[in-house]
């Protein structure tokens, strides 16, 4: 829930198999981090191949996070500002510039109302986050997240409102897809 109004999220699962692609719903409720998109990922895969976790917010925005096997996970976001006005966007948004969540920088805790003798009001999360890069409009991540796929740079980043369906037509997999829509 976002000021009064619910947060939509829909999220799909698509991994590889030696018979094609499997599509299946996803709940993210114990998702909090890339590693648990990554793990995700991974256990809806068949010996290794490529999972694509396809997570989207209203049209507004949407996320590709591939795992191929044990290696890194890879992301893009379509829309990176209006993707980090959300909780997955935004971390995923974070992952992708480098920031560290500040909730886990222990460090920086000073006293529990924030201030010590001397200080003025504060935290040095403020500071943090008056120096960190702003997001960048537009895209942001791997733009060739689907290239060996078959899907340009250029192709990828002209998908709209339905842009799942438009992957799914492209991997041969909508019947499956809508299968779990």
């Amino acid at each position: 829930m976002t000021s009064g109004r619910v947060t939509v999220y829909f999220a799909a699962l698509l991994a590889r198999t030696e018979d094609g692609w499997q599509a299946s719903d996803t709940d993210l409720d114990n998702v909090e981090t890339l590693s648990d998109f990554a793990d995700l990922a991974r256990r809806a895969s068949v010996d290794d191949d490529t999972v694509l976790v396809f997570i989207e917010q209203e049209d507004a925005w949407f996320g590709l996070v591939r795992v191929d096997g044990e290696e890194d996970p890879r992301i893009y976001l379509s829309d990176a500002v209006a993707a980090s006005r959300s909780s997955y966007g935004a971390m995923l948004a974070d992952e992708l510039l480098g920031r560290e969540e500040s909730e886990s920088d222990l460090d920086s805790l000073v006293d529990l109302d924030g201030t010590e003798d001397g200080e003025p009001e504060g935290t040095a999360d403020d500071d943090a986050s008056a120096d960190a890069e702003p997001v960048p409009a537009g895209p942001l991540g791997d733009p060739e997240i689907m290239a060996d796929l078959g899907m340009s740079e250029k192709e990828l980043k002209s998908l709209g409102g339905d842009a799942l369906g438009d992957i799914a037509d492209m991997l041969g997999c909508t019947d499956v897809l809508e299968a779990v829509r």
